[in-house]
């Protein structure tokens, strides 16, 4: 069966978008949370009129993200945290420290938008993968120290 999705959905397409899916699937969770429609002429003039309305603004969305992605590159991000005399960590370092510590340098970004590509649990340099768009990904490097004394934390 074929939906026109309304919203973006991870996994299966974007909003406007026209995508296959089993009819049960369609029928008892797309539907009726408004998150689909079936894919008929009307419901499909009126995708289109609305795909066309907002690519400009994903072409501007873009455009902002690439300016983002640039500004994060030449970031030196360094995040104090407690840590033992090996380097081990207390904890781990998560997407939302670093959401955090981007703002501090002006950058507003999900924590869902980070991914590390392990856990962070030692001191050193490690990176990261950031979605600022659909198309635009960015890696973000980025120091973890041990804090000089538990107060500099609080």
């Amino acid at each position: 069966m074929e939906v026109i999705l309304k919203q973006d959905i991870q996994g299966l397409g974007y909003k406007n978008e026209r995508v296959a899916v089993q009819p049960g699937y369609a029928r008892n969770y797309l539907i009726p949370a408004k998150m689909a429609v079936v894919a008929h002429e009307a419901n499909q003039k009126v995708a289109l009129e609305n795909a066309k309305q907002t690519a400009h603004k994903r072409l501007q969305e873009k455009k902002n993200a690439e300016a983002v992605a640039a500004q994060i590159g030449q970031l030196k991000l360094i995040l104090e945290v407690k840590a033992g005399e090996q380097g081990k960590i207390f904890g781990s370092v998560t997407s939302a420290q670093l959401a955090n510590a981007l703002e501090r340098h002006r950058v507003q970004l999900n924590p869902k938008d980070i991914h590390l590509a392990q856990p962070v649990k030692t001191v050193g340099v490690h990176e990261a993968i950031l979605d600022l768009h659909r198309e635009v990904t960015c890696t973000l490097f980025f120091e973890v120290v041990a804090a000089a004394d538990s107060q500099a934390l609080a």
